[in-house]
């Protein structure tokens, strides 16, 4: 069997993930698609205390880009993406579209995921309503669908009967997302008027051989990765009942085709497998933030054994219980993540600020000017003036003094 140091490991992931890639001077929808071609899906999250969860992987792989290039693809025709439950809700490449229709089966047979419902009978009526009036939003339709006053009831989640039904209509791929508007609702429309009409005619596969194909598209997006990385990638079952679709009947067949090859990666206690396209460069030179919801470090188990990097988003965590803050990313640099830095975009202000900044103890010397250097291209992206940091963490004095020179 072959075997990979944890560094030759770690820049074949790097590289999987478009870090090596050349920079263009100016990123152009070419650089968009090499790069989401790299990750393969972008999640989506509403948290916005510095930038929206999609935007950031592409500024840490494209640099300092228009976000009207991410807009573009996923609003405009031809529509480069579209949301759906990929990774969890997450842009992705709208060929995809197929390969969820074995989910969308699912859902619809499970009448929703995570115990959510929809009231059945107003399906249709949402439905002819969205045909009808579309592009909507939940709210476009709330009035006419409610059937009383709203409940507090999972989490706390206050959804309107029309939010409830069009989310339970969009996971079984009887409607897609068009879009979102400012306030980040999202924007319902039939899958027709969305998607390109050869994705929508292209052939349904089995519910495996779509498996295997995500899979595929893991292990090129990994690099390296145990079995379990790959079925995190796109959240597929490991291990399922006989005759159901698994990560490791897909796993099998890639070996046998020699699309995958098992490796040893030093540290690791799983099987790896290496796709037969990684590329391990002499070198990586990154630098750069890397966003809590970034595909390098999705999967926390394999962030830790590839980079040393125990990392724990710490959102909903009490603020007097929390290590390093409230939004704190990962900071890149070379090869390795040699630091955390608790961020937040003061827009009023005009201000990035920086409560916490944390070195890790393999950071090597002048991780704080480089870090300086980072957070100014940072705000310049983001629009913000200037660089403010607080006093929490190891790195904070160094970090304001770098940034003062």
């Amino acid at each position: 069997m072959e075997s990979l140091t944890r560094l030759q490991a770690r820049r074949v992931a790097l590289a999987a993930q478009g870090f090596t890639d050349r920079p263009h001077a100016t990123p152009s929808m070419r650089t968009f698609d090499r790069t989401l071609e790299r990750t393969g899906v972008l999640q989506v999250d509403s948290v916005n205390v510095l930038q929206r969860a999609h935007y950031m992987p592409l500024y840490s792989r494209m640099g300092p880009y228009d976000v009207d290039l991410l807009r573009r693809a996923a609003e405009r025709r031809p529509r480069r993406v579209v949301e759906y439950w990929a990774h969890v809700q997450a842009l992705m490449p709208v060929d995809l579209w197929p390969l969820m229709r074995h989910r969308m089966d699912t859902y619809r047979s499970e009448r929703g995921k995570w115990g959510f419902t929809a009231d059945a009978e107003l399906e249709p009526r949402v439905l002819a309503a969205v045909r009808d009036r579309g592009p909507v939003t939940a709210r476009d339709l709330e009035e006419e669908f409610s059937t009383g006053p709203r409940t507090k009831e999972h989490w706390g989640w206050n959804w309107s009967e029309s939010r409830k039904v069009l989310d339970y209509l969009y996971l079984v791929g009887d409607v897609a997302i068009a879009g979102r508007t400012s306030q980040f609702e999202v924007v319902y429309d039939v899958p027709e008027r969305v998607l390109p009409a050869a994705v929508l005619d292209a052939p349904t596969p089995t519910p495996q051989e779509a498996v295997t194909e995500l899979v595929r598209r893991a292990a090129r997006s990994h690099g390296v990765a145990s079995a379990t990385c790959l079925a995190d990638y796109y959240r597929l079952r490991l291990q399922s009942a006989p005759g159901r679709p698994s990560v490791k009947t897909a796993v099998e067949e890639l070996v046998e085709s020699g699309e995958l090859t098992p490796v040893a990666v030093q540290g690791w206690k799983r099987q790896a497998y290496l796709h037969r396209d990684a590329r391990v460069p002499r070198r990586v030179g990154a630098r750069t933030l890397l966003s809590p919801f970034d595909p390098v470090v999705w999967e926390r188990a394999r962030a830790e054994a590839l980079f040393e990097f125990f990392y724990r988003i710490e959102i909903y965590v009490p603020k007097e219980k929390r290590l390093h803050g409230y939004y704190v990313l990962p900071f890149l640099l070379g090869d390795r993540l040699v630091a955390r830095v608790d961020l937040k975009a003061d827009r009023a202000s005009r201000t990035l600020l920086v409560p916490g900044a944390f070195a890790e103890e393999h950071a090597p010397d002048g991780t704080a000017e480089e870090l300086a250097v980072e957070l100014r291209r940072l705000a310049g992206w983001l629009g913000l003036d200037d660089v403010v940091v607080g006093r929490h963490g190891d790195l904070s004095d160094a970090v304001r003094v770098a940034l003062a020179r």
